[in-house]
């Protein structure tokens, strides 16, 4: 079971006109945001991540304008392929990692095999990833899963971490979820 003393958060590449041709890009934003905040709320480690993105633009304004600092730029499909990010997370010291971002089937299976090569937990938020098809999003979480990787979404994801229906992060957070 994740714990807020132990969970991080990465958001993977979820960048411009990429972001747009995502198969329920709507429902993806909103879930994204909704963890993004939560996670802000009960004060997670947030690294977010861009793929090549002098080419394929920024994180999109739907999710960049709940984030703070500075993505990490990368050039390989996972996200640990970047010393940096590598470096970034181990330097968070967390032992779980809730994983949202797109392409499920590429970028985020990816990494989310990595950070499981690391010995970490990844728990990804199925709400909070897709592709450009449906068909790629369910290959990529199957393959996640197969892998070790705990299926979660954004509200279980806060939910299991707040743990109790009391006090002012709860109240905040059902807000975020209405």
């Amino acid at each position: 079971m994740m714990n807020v003393e132990s969970t991080g958060l990465i958001i993977i590449d979820i960048q411009g006109n990429l972001a747009e041709q995502m198969h329920e890009k709507e429902s993806l934003f909103r879930q994204t945001s909704i963890l993004i905040n939560g996670a802000k709320l009960l004060s997670l480690p947030i690294i977010w991540v861009e793929q090549l993105p002098e080419k394929l633009g920024a994180t999109h304004t739907d999710i960049a304008k709940h984030l703070s600092g500075k993505a990490f730029a990368k050039t390989s499909f996972s996200a640990l392929g970047s010393d940096k990010i590598k470096q970034a997370i181990e330097l968070a010291d967390k032992t779980d990692w809730i994983v949202a971002g797109i392409e499920a089937h590429i970028c985020v299976y990816q990494t989310a095999r990595d950070l499981m090569g690391m010995n970490l937990k990844v728990h990804v938020a199925t709400d909070a990833v897709s592709s450009r098809t449906k068909e790629n999003k369910a290959l990529g979480i199957d393959a996640m899963q197969a892998a070790g990787a705990k299926l979660t979404g954004a509200e279980m994801a806060l939910f299991e971490l707040q743990q109790k229906a009391e006090g002012d992060v709860f109240k905040q957070l059902i807000k975020l979820v209405k």
